[in-house]
């Protein structure tokens, strides 16, 4: 609204002092303050209402109204309540910095000129974003993408005064408005809430609160005209969408304003919508390789479909890459989600985990730090049955010729640029344990790199051999790499799972009975113990302990299990019922 317009509402109670020559400036808001220098809470644009309580002398004036045209207010209204008459040193002021300056008549509170203010303000935003919005949509529908979701963020921040991100499943920023982007935690934690709402059909907006502040989450999903049949079930698509989090509380936002933010969702899904359909060559290039792989086919004719392939899964690249394979598959409860906690299920219901696997692993690829929509335009993702197949290229920057005689490169580029399980799981095991509870489980494999076409094969078979152990541990989402399949954890998902149960129970369950009766801390003395190999002086010390305490411990370990620590035997079994608990 316009400076002007307050004039022409008697009911204000407003005279103007100064500044006839200004009234067209726009107002975005109004602050109440009698503090001498209120800078800090200015943004610009404000209506300043002041009791002149910060007022002592004459010399006190200029320096306030320089504060506030620093700040660039809107203008200045003051209250008669206090001196009566406005102080002529305050009227001078404000002509010298060309600050618009309003008396207001002592009945008039100031709660009813910012009641009036707030309410133009709101209701003019709302209705001006909306014709933008509706304006984007046009362009967006009909024609080429409009700037991308940044676009609508900023409308949202520049109108509404809103901060908001777009983030995907896993709580990566994909779009945020402004320089300052979603700390990570944060953006896990939001993707978290966002998953267990929309599993358990909670309508939206969800309201979460991270770290002291309330954020609202929109679901991301285009449901206009041109959009995708929407999916029979839940699950289908929980752990693909995107979402928008605004930082406020939609709870008790009029329905013009969510209808609102509604619009700007599906803005950004006919985004989301052009992506997926930009991923449909890559993936198909990958469901080609991968047909290729597993059916045998020579290492020629696998290497002339990966050169074919280069101009779309390298671009940029100028050396030939190595190679990882990534293989995730979701295995979900039965019909009704049910499952048993912290145990492996199978594919118990109808909904097909290959795609839901597929679009999941393609997020999960990106690297956390990096924002955007199409920053996963070197990931290729097939899938087969219930298991999604990525084929990810490392570039090979810096690196020496590889030998043609040798299969694997352990270390692929300076750097080491290589895949590493668990710390793909460090960055989705929290949102993604809460989008899954108990209705199922996201298991993920990853292999060592290799060089060359020969060595995919191999490859792919060692990334679905790592999911196999992954799979053997609890946990809703869970990870192995190849350098896992090289010792004793190789046998362990081969261990029928009541034997591994009995196993553990006979050896850890009298432990962890005393630990909770006593707080001894026994069960993890005796980790500790066997990764020092034994040895009590690095064992006390990085428990923190005395030799004879941990003495002491492990004699009551031994004591309750009737095991002896000394036997290579004993150490042995304590290590696997630990690996298998």
């Amino acid at each position: 609204m316009r400076l002007r317009a307050l004039l022409e509402t008697d009911a204000l109670g407003l005279r103007l002092l100064g500044g006839e020559d200004e009234l067209d400036r726009t107002v975005r808001g109004v602050m109440t303050t009698d503090l001498r220098d209120p800078s800090r809470y200015l943004s610009g644009g404000e209506l300043v209402l002041t009791g002149l309580a910060w007022r002592r002398d004459a010399a006190d004036a200029e320096p306030f109204v320089r504060i506030l045209a620093g700040a660039g207010v809107a203008g200045l209204a003051a209250g008669e309540a206090e001196l009566g008459d406005i102080p002529g040193d305050l009227v001078e002021a404000c002509a010298q910095h060309r600050l618009p300056l309003f008396a207001v008549n002592e009945t008039v509170a100031f709660a009813t000129i910012t009641e009036h203010v707030v309410r133009q303000v709101s209701g003019e935003r709302a209705g001006d974003l909306a014709a933008v919005v509706d304006r984007h949509r046009r362009l967006m529908t009909s024609g080429p993408a409009g700037g991308g979701p940044e676009v609508v963020l900023d409308l949202l921040g520049s109108d509404l005064d809103l901060h908001a991100w777009v983030l995907s499943p896993t709580g990566r920023q994909i779009a945020g408005a402004g320089e300052t982007p979603l700390p990570g935690p944060v953006g896990a934690a939001l993707a978290g809430h966002h998953l267990a709402a929309a599993r358990t059909g909670r309508r939206a907006p969800h309201r979460a609160t991270v770290e002291g502040t309330t954020y609202s989450l929109f679901p991301i999903r285009n449901t206009g005209r041109g959009a995708l049949p929407a999916s029979r079930d839940v699950r289908e698509s929980v752990l693909s969408d995107w979402l928008l989090a605004v930082e406020a509380d939609a709870s008790d936002w009029p329905p013009a304003r969510l209808d609102l933010l509604q619009g700007v969702t599906q803005l950004i899904a006919v985004e989301r919508d052009r992506r997926d359909a930009a991923r449909t060559v890559r993936r198909r290039l990958a469901q080609e390789v991968l047909e290729l792989v597993q059916a045998g086919a020579p290492p020629a004719e696998i290497a002339a479909r990966l050169r074919v392939a280069a101009p779309v899964l390298l671009p940029g690249l100028g050396t030939a890459p190595h190679w990882q394979v990534v293989v995730a598959q979701v295995e979900w409860g039965d019909a009704e989600g049910r499952s048993a906690a912290g145990a492996p299920t199978g594919p118990g219901s109808d909904i097909a985990g290959g795609p839901v696997a597929q679009a999941l692993l393609e997020e999960i690829l990106v690297d956390p730090a990096v924002t955007g929509p199409d920053s996963a335009d070197r990931i290729a993702v097939a899938h087969t049955g219930e298991e999604a197949v990525a084929l990810v290229p490392l570039p090979a920057v810096g690196a020496p010729a590889p030998d043609p005689e040798a299969e694997r490169a352990e270390e692929p580029a300076d750097g080491d640029p290589a895949l590493h399980a668990d710390v793909l799981l460090a960055a989705v095991r929290e949102p993604l344990s809460a989008g899954l509870a108990d209705y199922g489980r996201l298991t993920l494999g990853v292999s060592a790199a290799v060089h060359s076409p020969e060595g995919l094969r191999g490859a792919l078979e060692e990334a679905r051999h790592a999911r196999r152990v992954a799979a053997a541990r609890p946990g809703r989402v869970c990870a192995a790499g190849h350098h896992e399949l090289a010792s004793h954890v190789l046998l362990l998902p081969f261990v029928p799972d009541d034997v591994r149960r009995a196993f553990t129970a006979r050896l850890l369950d009298p432990l962890r009975d005393y630990d909770r009766r006593h707080r001894a801390e026994l069960i993890p003395t005796l980790e500790t113990f066997l990764d020092c190999d034994g040895s009590w002086t690095r064992c006390a010390a990085r428990l923190h302990l005395h030799v004879n305490t941990l003495r002491y411990r492990v004699g009551r370990i031994e004591q309750l299990t009737g095991r002896d620590l000394s036997r290579l035997e004993d150490k042995l079994d304590f290590f696997l019922a630990l690996r298998m608990s």
